[in-house]
Protein backbone atom coordinates (compact mmCIF):
# COMPACT_ATOMS: atom_id res chain seq x y z
CA UNK A 1 0.00 0.00 0.00
CA UNK A 2 1.33 3.44 -0.91
CA UNK A 3 1.53 5.47 2.28
CA UNK A 4 3.06 8.61 0.77
CA UNK A 5 -0.17 10.61 1.04
CA UNK A 6 -1.24 9.12 4.38
CA UNK A 7 0.83 10.93 7.05
CA UNK A 8 -0.66 9.04 10.00
CA UNK A 9 0.34 5.68 8.53
CA UNK A 10 3.72 7.07 7.53
CA UNK A 11 4.23 8.26 11.10
CA UNK A 12 3.60 4.80 12.52
CA UNK A 13 5.99 3.32 9.97
CA UNK A 14 8.69 5.86 10.73
CA UNK A 15 8.37 5.52 14.50
CA UNK A 16 8.61 1.75 14.16
CA UNK A 17 11.78 2.24 12.16
CA UNK A 18 13.20 4.61 14.70
CA UNK A 19 12.75 2.08 17.46
CA UNK A 20 15.46 0.03 15.84
CA UNK A 21 17.66 2.79 14.39
CA UNK A 22 17.37 6.43 15.44
CA UNK A 23 15.79 6.28 18.90
CA UNK A 24 18.79 4.84 20.79
CA UNK A 25 20.82 7.89 19.67
CA UNK A 26 18.15 10.26 20.93
CA UNK A 27 17.70 8.41 24.22
CA UNK A 28 21.34 9.13 25.03
CA UNK A 29 19.98 12.54 25.97
CA UNK A 30 17.07 13.01 28.30
CA UNK A 31 14.03 14.14 26.33
CA UNK A 32 10.56 15.24 27.31
CA UNK A 33 8.83 15.51 23.92
CA UNK A 34 9.23 13.60 20.69
CA UNK A 35 8.38 14.74 17.16
CA UNK A 36 9.04 13.32 13.69
CA UNK A 37 8.85 15.27 10.42
CA UNK A 38 9.39 14.57 6.78
CA UNK A 39 12.08 16.38 4.82
CA UNK A 40 9.62 19.15 3.89
CA UNK A 41 9.01 19.99 7.56
CA UNK A 42 5.54 18.46 7.95
CA UNK A 43 4.82 16.53 11.13
CA UNK A 44 4.26 12.80 10.79
CA UNK A 45 4.28 12.05 14.50
CA UNK A 46 4.14 13.92 17.84
CA UNK A 47 3.78 12.45 21.29
CA UNK A 48 1.16 13.63 23.76
CA UNK A 49 3.49 16.10 25.50
CA UNK A 50 4.46 17.73 22.22
CA UNK A 51 0.80 18.06 21.26
CA UNK A 52 0.10 19.66 24.64
CA UNK A 53 2.81 22.25 23.98
CA UNK A 54 1.13 23.09 20.68
CA UNK A 55 -2.28 23.14 22.41
CA UNK A 56 -3.70 20.78 19.80
CA UNK A 57 -4.74 17.19 19.54
CA UNK A 58 -1.95 14.95 18.25
CA UNK A 59 -4.03 14.00 15.19
CA UNK A 60 -4.57 17.67 14.34
CA UNK A 61 -0.79 18.23 14.22
CA UNK A 62 -0.07 15.50 11.65
CA UNK A 63 0.56 16.91 8.19
CA UNK A 64 1.04 20.48 9.42
CA UNK A 65 4.27 22.51 9.43
CA UNK A 66 5.51 24.84 12.15
CA UNK A 67 4.39 27.82 10.06
CA UNK A 68 0.80 26.61 10.52
CA UNK A 69 1.17 26.13 14.28
CA UNK A 70 3.63 28.67 15.71
CA UNK A 71 4.23 32.37 15.17
CA UNK A 72 6.24 33.24 12.08
CA UNK A 73 9.37 34.15 14.04
CA UNK A 74 9.32 30.89 15.97
CA UNK A 75 8.57 28.84 12.85
CA UNK A 76 11.51 30.39 10.95
CA UNK A 77 13.92 29.66 13.80
CA UNK A 78 12.76 26.05 14.05
CA UNK A 79 12.97 25.50 10.30
CA UNK A 80 16.47 26.97 10.13
CA UNK A 81 17.64 24.56 12.83
CA UNK A 82 16.01 21.64 11.00
CA UNK A 83 17.71 22.50 7.72
CA UNK A 84 21.04 22.67 9.49
CA UNK A 85 20.38 19.27 11.06
CA UNK A 86 19.45 17.79 7.66
CA UNK A 87 22.75 19.02 6.22
CA UNK A 88 24.82 17.23 8.83
CA UNK A 89 25.57 13.57 9.44
CA UNK A 90 25.82 13.89 13.23
CA UNK A 91 22.92 14.79 15.54
CA UNK A 92 22.49 18.53 16.14
CA UNK A 93 21.73 20.02 19.55
CA UNK A 94 20.07 23.45 19.47
CA UNK A 95 18.69 25.85 22.07
CA UNK A 96 15.35 27.55 21.47
CA UNK A 97 13.75 30.26 23.60
CA UNK A 98 10.48 31.88 22.60
CA UNK A 99 7.20 33.34 23.79
CA UNK A 100 4.22 31.14 22.97
CA UNK A 101 0.67 32.01 23.94
CA UNK A 102 1.57 34.11 26.94
CA UNK A 103 4.32 31.93 28.31
CA UNK A 104 8.09 31.90 28.03
CA UNK A 105 9.53 28.59 26.79
CA UNK A 106 13.13 27.43 26.73
CA UNK A 107 14.10 24.11 25.14
CA UNK A 108 17.15 22.12 24.26
CA UNK A 109 16.33 20.22 21.03
CA UNK A 110 18.32 17.27 19.71
CA UNK A 111 17.69 16.59 16.00
CA UNK A 112 18.81 13.69 13.86
CA UNK A 113 17.68 12.30 10.51
CA UNK A 114 17.66 8.92 8.85
CA UNK A 115 16.78 7.54 5.44
CA UNK A 116 14.38 4.69 4.81
CA UNK A 117 14.65 1.99 2.18
CA UNK A 118 12.78 4.15 -0.33
CA UNK A 119 15.34 6.92 -0.02
CA UNK A 120 13.06 9.24 1.94
CA UNK A 121 14.58 11.26 4.78
CA UNK A 122 12.87 11.70 8.15
CA UNK A 123 13.82 14.18 10.84
CA UNK A 124 13.38 13.18 14.45
CA UNK A 125 13.63 15.75 17.28
CA UNK A 126 13.76 15.27 21.02
CA UNK A 127 12.72 18.34 23.01
CA UNK A 128 13.95 18.85 26.60
CA UNK A 129 12.40 21.63 28.66
CA UNK A 130 15.34 23.53 30.16
CA UNK A 131 13.25 26.24 31.84
CA UNK A 132 13.04 24.40 35.21
CA UNK A 133 16.80 23.82 35.18
CA UNK A 134 17.50 27.43 34.24
CA UNK A 135 15.09 28.59 36.92
CA UNK A 136 16.85 26.46 39.52
CA UNK A 137 20.21 27.74 38.33
CA UNK A 138 18.90 31.30 38.56
CA UNK A 139 17.57 30.67 42.04
CA UNK A 140 20.88 29.11 43.05
CA UNK A 141 22.78 32.05 41.57
CA UNK A 142 20.52 34.47 43.43
CA UNK A 143 20.95 32.50 46.65
CA UNK A 144 24.73 32.54 46.20
CA UNK A 145 24.67 36.29 45.63
CA UNK A 146 22.60 36.75 48.79
CA UNK A 147 25.00 34.51 50.72
CA UNK A 148 28.00 36.47 49.45
CA UNK A 149 26.28 39.73 50.38
CA UNK A 150 25.51 38.41 53.86
CA UNK A 151 29.12 37.29 54.23
CA UNK A 152 30.35 40.75 53.24
CA UNK A 153 27.94 42.35 55.72
CA UNK A 154 29.03 39.95 58.47
CA UNK A 155 32.69 40.62 57.74
CA UNK A 156 32.04 44.35 57.88
CA UNK A 157 30.17 43.96 61.17
CA UNK A 158 33.01 41.88 62.60
CA UNK A 159 35.50 44.54 61.55
CA UNK A 160 33.32 47.25 63.07
CA UNK A 161 32.83 45.33 66.32
CA UNK A 162 36.54 44.58 66.46
CA UNK A 163 37.34 48.24 65.78
CA UNK A 164 34.86 49.39 68.43
CA UNK A 165 36.54 47.12 70.96
CA UNK A 166 39.81 48.91 70.20
CA UNK A 167 38.38 52.42 70.54
CA UNK A 168 37.64 54.71 73.44
CA UNK A 169 33.94 55.63 73.51
CA UNK A 170 34.33 59.25 74.57
CA UNK A 171 37.00 60.36 72.10
CA UNK A 172 36.53 57.78 69.32
CA UNK A 173 40.32 57.21 69.35
CA UNK A 174 42.06 53.87 69.65
CA UNK A 175 42.82 52.49 73.08
CA UNK A 176 46.28 52.47 74.61
CA UNK A 177 46.86 48.79 73.86
CA UNK A 178 46.30 49.31 70.14
CA UNK A 179 48.53 52.39 70.18
CA UNK A 180 51.39 50.53 71.86
CA UNK A 181 51.18 47.83 69.19
CA UNK A 182 51.47 50.56 66.52
CA UNK A 183 54.41 52.03 68.42
CA UNK A 184 56.17 48.65 68.49
CA UNK A 185 55.75 48.28 64.72
CA UNK A 186 56.98 51.82 64.08
CA UNK A 187 60.06 51.17 66.23
CA UNK A 188 60.89 47.99 64.32
CA UNK A 189 60.38 49.65 60.93
CA UNK A 190 62.31 52.82 61.80
CA UNK A 191 65.20 50.79 63.27
CA UNK A 192 65.50 48.71 60.09
CA UNK A 193 65.17 51.67 57.73
CA UNK A 194 67.09 54.20 59.87
CA UNK A 195 64.34 56.79 59.83
CA UNK A 196 62.76 59.18 62.33
CA UNK A 197 59.38 59.32 64.02
CA UNK A 198 57.92 61.31 66.90
CA UNK A 199 55.67 60.58 69.86
CA UNK A 200 53.53 63.23 71.57
CA UNK A 201 52.00 62.96 75.04
CA UNK A 202 49.08 65.33 75.63
CA UNK A 203 47.29 66.20 78.86
CA UNK A 204 44.15 68.32 79.11
CA UNK A 205 44.82 71.24 81.46
CA UNK A 206 42.61 71.93 84.45
CA UNK A 207 39.47 73.65 83.17
CA UNK A 208 38.07 77.01 84.15
CA UNK A 209 35.20 77.57 86.60
CA UNK A 210 32.55 76.70 83.98
CA UNK A 211 34.16 73.37 83.13
CA UNK A 212 34.61 72.52 86.80
CA UNK A 213 31.00 73.42 87.56
CA UNK A 214 29.62 71.17 84.82
CA UNK A 215 31.79 68.30 85.98
CA UNK A 216 32.00 64.98 84.18
CA UNK A 217 29.64 65.94 81.34
CA UNK A 218 31.90 68.87 80.44
CA UNK A 219 34.99 66.66 80.54
CA UNK A 220 33.34 64.17 78.19
CA UNK A 221 32.54 66.93 75.68
CA UNK A 222 36.15 68.14 75.84
CA UNK A 223 37.45 64.61 75.29
CA UNK A 224 35.14 64.31 72.26
CA UNK A 225 36.52 67.58 70.87
CA UNK A 226 40.11 66.45 71.40
CA UNK A 227 39.32 63.20 69.61
CA UNK A 228 37.94 65.10 66.61
CA UNK A 229 41.00 67.36 66.46
CA UNK A 230 43.39 64.42 66.57
CA UNK A 231 41.49 62.41 63.95
CA UNK A 232 41.31 65.36 61.55
CA UNK A 233 44.88 66.50 62.19
CA UNK A 234 46.71 63.21 61.68
CA UNK A 235 47.54 61.23 58.56
CA UNK A 236 46.62 57.64 57.73
CA UNK A 237 50.12 56.42 58.70
CA UNK A 238 49.94 58.19 62.08
CA UNK A 239 48.24 56.85 65.20
CA UNK A 240 46.48 58.52 68.10
CA UNK A 241 44.89 57.17 71.26
CA UNK A 242 43.29 57.89 74.61
CA UNK A 243 46.30 57.21 76.83
CA UNK A 244 44.83 57.75 80.28
CA UNK A 245 41.90 59.61 81.88
CA UNK A 246 42.98 63.11 80.80
CA UNK A 247 45.84 62.10 78.52
CA UNK A 248 46.19 61.39 74.82
CA UNK A 249 49.11 60.22 72.74
CA UNK A 250 50.03 60.65 69.08
CA UNK A 251 52.56 58.82 66.92
CA UNK A 252 53.79 60.82 63.93
CA UNK A 253 55.32 58.40 61.45
CA UNK A 254 58.45 59.47 59.54
CA UNK A 255 58.52 62.88 61.23
CA UNK A 256 61.57 64.50 62.89
CA UNK A 257 61.58 66.58 66.06
CA UNK A 258 61.36 69.99 64.37
CA UNK A 259 58.45 69.02 62.10
CA UNK A 260 56.68 67.33 65.00
CA UNK A 261 57.02 70.50 67.07
CA UNK A 262 55.44 72.61 64.33
CA UNK A 263 52.49 70.25 63.91
CA UNK A 264 51.90 69.90 67.64
CA UNK A 265 52.06 73.66 68.12
CA UNK A 266 49.26 73.96 65.55
CA UNK A 267 47.26 71.41 67.53
CA UNK A 268 47.86 73.36 70.76
CA UNK A 269 46.49 76.53 69.20
CA UNK A 270 43.46 74.67 67.87
CA UNK A 271 42.70 73.38 71.35
CA UNK A 272 42.98 76.87 72.84
CA UNK A 273 40.56 78.32 70.27
CA UNK A 274 38.14 75.41 70.16
CA UNK A 275 34.60 76.16 71.42
CA UNK A 276 32.68 73.25 72.91
CA UNK A 277 28.98 73.61 73.69
CA UNK A 278 27.11 71.90 76.52
CA UNK A 279 23.53 72.83 77.39
CA UNK A 280 23.96 76.12 75.57
CA UNK A 281 27.12 77.06 77.50
CA UNK A 282 30.54 77.52 75.93
CA UNK A 283 33.41 75.40 77.19
CA UNK A 284 37.04 76.15 76.47
CA UNK A 285 40.11 74.07 77.17
CA UNK A 286 43.85 74.03 76.72
CA UNK A 287 46.38 71.21 76.67
CA UNK A 288 50.01 70.66 77.62
CA UNK A 289 52.12 68.62 75.24
CA UNK A 290 55.48 66.87 75.43
CA UNK A 291 57.27 65.76 72.25
CA UNK A 292 60.02 63.18 71.89
CA UNK A 293 61.55 61.62 68.79
CA UNK A 294 63.33 58.49 67.70
CA UNK A 295 66.29 58.25 67.59
CA UNK A 296 67.28 61.77 68.64
CA UNK A 297 65.79 61.85 72.14
CA UNK A 298 65.54 58.08 72.75
CA UNK A 299 66.37 54.85 70.93
CA UNK A 300 63.94 52.40 72.57
CA UNK A 301 60.32 52.29 73.66
CA UNK A 302 60.82 52.80 77.39
CA UNK A 303 63.23 55.68 76.97
CA UNK A 304 61.00 57.27 74.32
CA UNK A 305 57.92 57.25 76.54
CA UNK A 306 59.96 58.41 79.52
CA UNK A 307 61.34 61.37 77.60
CA UNK A 308 57.79 62.21 76.47
CA UNK A 309 56.64 62.12 80.08
CA UNK A 310 59.49 64.42 81.14
CA UNK A 311 58.71 66.90 78.37
CA UNK A 312 55.01 66.91 79.32
CA UNK A 313 55.89 67.45 83.00
CA UNK A 314 57.97 70.46 81.99
CA UNK A 315 55.10 71.90 79.93
CA UNK A 316 52.76 71.59 82.91
CA UNK A 317 55.39 73.11 85.25
CA UNK A 318 55.48 76.15 83.00
CA UNK A 319 51.76 76.68 83.57
CA UNK A 320 50.17 74.52 80.87
CA UNK A 321 49.06 75.36 77.35
CA UNK A 322 52.66 74.70 76.30
CA UNK A 323 54.55 72.45 73.87
CA UNK A 324 57.86 71.22 75.23
CA UNK A 325 60.49 69.17 73.41
CA UNK A 326 62.37 66.33 75.05
CA UNK A 327 66.11 66.80 75.42
CA UNK A 328 68.23 65.51 72.57
CA UNK A 329 70.58 62.69 73.56
CA UNK A 330 74.25 63.71 73.86
CA UNK A 331 75.38 60.78 71.69
CA UNK A 332 73.08 61.82 68.85
CA UNK A 333 74.23 65.44 69.11
CA UNK A 334 77.87 64.40 69.15
CA UNK A 335 77.54 62.07 66.19
CA UNK A 336 75.73 64.74 64.21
Amino acid sequence: MDTTDKPGLVGLEVVSGLLGQGLPVLLAHRGDMLAVKDARGAYVHVDARMATLMQRDAGDVIGRTDAEIFDATVARALRAAEQTALSQTAPLLSEHAFEWRGRRHEFSVLRTWWMDAAGRRWLCSLWTDTEPTLRREGQLHHAMQQLEQEQRVNQQLRREFSDQALRDQASGLHTRGHFEEQLRRELDLSTREHREFAVVLIEIDEGDATVRALGEAAQERIFEAMGRLLRSGTRAMDASCRWEERRFSVLLSGVGLATAHARVETLRRQCATQIVLLDGRELRFTASMGVASFPHTADNREALLSSCESALHEARRRGGNQVTLAAIRFESAGSA
